[in-house]
């Protein structure tokens, strides 16, 4: 049903000695051994971040601590985080060419035309996945906006509405109908427009608050939305991309013949010498 991807998998671990192993495993045994002492040390946490929290959360503009934390009382982490994201898919974009036949009959299917999204020529594709998928990709878009925006009061948000759209993204590209070029200057946009929204805003409201990424209380709750749509669509893009540059396509080819293995032709025989 499923084009099933090659994972491209490189045993690093051969090439390092036996005592650099054996030096590794201790390290990790110590730092591990030395954390779970230090958990079991630790007085229990204080209960007075809490409610700090449930005191501040009405000039948030968000009704679940949670939101309030990452994207208002804590937004620098979630920054950084986004930022990390996107230098992980600058790092990971040369590897996320696929080996495709893209119909060029489709307008705006050529690789170097930008396009995001492009038809495989000749995909064999199951009739009955397909219309499947022609109902639970929608249904996953729908539910990936529900997650987005109930994030204010309740449990989501931007990453588990990304993560929901990107699982859309490889359904859709498992079933070999459509193919996605990361290298376009759409998914380059998709990638970079979370952090872009996140720096301006935190620009943005600096001469009127007086400190970065300090949100006035009137328009706390727009700003945080803002934020997380276009957080959505950064983090969906790069999720894909990263699965992409960990699988690859290759196509199915009929196996060629040997030129050691061709026959000669009757065309070509030579008569035989005559004495």
């Amino acid at each position: 049903m499923f084009h099933t991807p090659n994972l491209k998998e490189h045993d690093h671990a051969n090439e390092l000695s036996v005592i650099t192993r054996i030096l590794c495993a201790i390290a990790i045994g110590t730092l591990s051994l030395s954390l779970i002492i230090m958990l079991i040390v630790t007085d229990n946490p204080s209960s007075v971040l809490p409610a700090l929290v449930q005191q501040q959360l009405t000039q948030s503009g968000v009704q679940n601590p949670v939101t309030a934390v990452l994207l208002n009382f804590r937004s620098y982490d979630t920054l950084l985080e986004i930022g990390v994201l996107l230098i992980v898919a600058v790092a990971m974009l040369p590897n996320s060419n696929f080996i495709s036949n893209i119909n060029s009959d489709m307008p705006g299917n050529n690789p170097s035309s930008g396009r995001l999204v492009s038809v495989v020529t000749n995909a064999q594709v199951n009739p009955t996945l397909e219309a499947v998928l022609r109902w639970l990709v929608p249904m996953i878009v729908v539910m990936a906006g529900y997650m987005l925006w109930t994030g204010a009061a309740l449990p989501g948000g931007a990453f588990q509405s990304g993560a929901l759209l990107a699982g859309a993204g490889v359904l859709v590209q498992l079933s070999g109908r459509l193919q996605f070029c990361f290298t376009s200057t759409i998914a380059k946009l998709l990638a970079t427009i979370g952090l872009i929204a996140f720096m301006v805003v935190a620009v943005g409201v600096a001469p009127t608050t007086g400190v970065i990424l300090q949100y006035p209380t009137e328009l706390a709750g727009p700003l945080i939305l803002l934020i997380e749509i276009a957080a959505t669509l950064s983090i969906a893009t790069i999720l894909l991309l990263l699965y992409n540059s960990l699988a690859t396509q290759i196509p199915e080819m009929s196996p060629k013949p040997l030129a050691s293995n061709k026959q000669p032709s009757a065309s070509n025989k030579q008569p035989p010498a005559q004495e």
